[in-house]
């Protein structure tokens, strides 16, 4: 028996389900995430779809078995853009509780995905060096090494923006952002001194490349992981560590620079004032804010996010050890954004993300592949399993938050309306 055509209505619907799940993969939500929006928009409008999402793909079948149309989309990974993303989770959520129609619901998406960035090119690039001095002062950095690695993300965030209207430089971003690191850390660490600090030149690269590290990717991939989404899981781990690899070779080919200069007297840096790792707390989720592109009005919630997640590792390593700090950190991020989703019917992630940003294992990582690149195997293989174990814990402390509170950002009305037919297609 041969299928019926589908009508124009029916291809509206099917564009704007797709459409849902293109805008959520290309403002860095994970798979689990836009395979749980894209299901309910066409449960909503009463399609039966199977959808498969990937890093690098999207792939909806609509219609029964046996007589399915698909829909497939070739896309790039996605850099998250927490503002867009939280207007278009929003824009979902009321689309499922029958607050739009479908025409109405269409329409404002393409009007968020044609919305202009929220903060300036020069501001961001500010904010690379803020994030960057944070990172150093998390890392035990003296002044000096505070003040070097706000140059070195300066110089990064350039070149981060440059590689935006520049397709063969974004190829070749981390190797190149972490050449640059190397070198201009290098270069400080035998031109500037600040009474008797001296430049610690892995402290101030470190920092420097905190923005660029794919820690948040690894703690993703291994969420996929546990909620059995294996290719989706399996493919963000592996680009986190093509990253690693990209990264570590561009220091390692900087840092030959340092064998070709005097060597650096050694010293002891000065420990920096308790306060100021108050101030980092403050300073760091303030520039992942505009490097997210969070909206303005969520800023003191971000704040206090980071906050949370710091003291909650912070108690849990002293309690615990470090592997279940983390976990403790993730936990209580998780939970607390969880409820205030709830409460503000917001995306939890406006808050998670950030949080975890300031828990992510990257900077292990980072170590792990230094090691092996300076040929010390034992120390290098014991650091990534540390990363491994870092990442689990992460992504155990938030699943562990998401079955306590049961929060999901996006809900179906209680009382939807009725929905159309399902669609057939030729």
């Amino acid at each position: 028996m041969s299928a019926t055509r589908a009508s124009p209505a029916d291809h509206a619907a099917v564009g704007f389900v797709m459409a849902v799940g293109r805008a959520l993969h290309r403002h860095g939500a994970p798979t689990t995430r836009i395979e749980q929006a894209m299901e309910g928009v066409a449960a909503r409008l009463g399609l039966e779809v199977h959808v498969f999402a990937a890093p690098t793909q999207l792939q909806a079948a609509f219609g029964p078995l046996g007589d399915q149309h698909t829909q497939l989309l070739r896309l790039q990974p996605g850099s998250v853009e927490l503002g867009k993303r939280a207007r278009v989770d929003q824009l979902v959520q009321q689309f499922l509780g029958g607050e739009v129609a479908l025409e109405e619901a269409h329409a404002r998406l393409e009007q968020i995905e044609a919305a202009r960035a929220p903060y300036g090119a020069k501001l961001e690039v500010a904010c690379f060096a803020l994030s960057s001095a944070a990172a150093a002062r998390f890392f035990d950095g003296a002044l000096a090494d505070v003040l070097a690695s706000s140059l070195v993300g300066l110089c990064v965030g350039v070149l981060v923006q440059l590689a935006a209207s520049r397709a063969w430089l974004g190829r070749l971003l981390e190797f190149a952002a972490a050449l640059l690191a190397s070198v201009v850390s290098v270069l400080l660490a035998h031109l500037v001194s600040l009474g008797d600090d001296t430049v610690q030149v892995y402290v101030v690269t470190l920092a420097g490349l905190i923005v660029l590290l794919p820690g948040l990717s690894l703690t993703t991939a291994m969420s996929e992981l546990a909620a059995r989404h294996l290719v989706a899981g399996t493919a963000r781990f592996m680009g986190a560590i093509l990253s690693f690899l990209s990264l570590g070779f561009g220091v390692a080919l900087g840092a030959q620079l340092l064998r070709a200069l005097p060597p650096l007297p050694e010293a002891e840096p000065a420990s920096l004032p308790g306060w100021t790792l108050h101030a980092a707390l403050v300073v760091a989720p303030v520039a992942f804010t505009v490097l997210l592109r969070a909206r303005r009005a969520d800023l003191g919630w971000i704040v206090l996010a980071g906050a949370l997640a710091f003291a909650g590792a912070r108690l849990g390593t002293l309690l615990f050890g470090p592997e279940l700090g983390a976990f403790l950190g993730a936990f209580v991020l998780g939970a607390g954004s969880r409820v205030l989703a709830r409460a503000r019917r917001v995306s939890s992630a406006v808050t998670l993300v950030p949080g975890i940003l300031l828990l992510v294992p990257g900077s292990v990582g980072f170590a792990s592949f230094q090691a092996l690149l300076e040929r010390d195997v034992v120390s290098g293989v014991e650091t990534a399993f540390r990363v491994l174990l870092t990442a689990i814990a992460l992504a155990g402390g938030l699943l562990a938050a998401n079955t306590l509170v049961d929060g999901r950002d996006l809900q179906a009305a209680q009382s939807p309306r009725p929905a159309p037919d399902p669609v057939k297609f030729t």
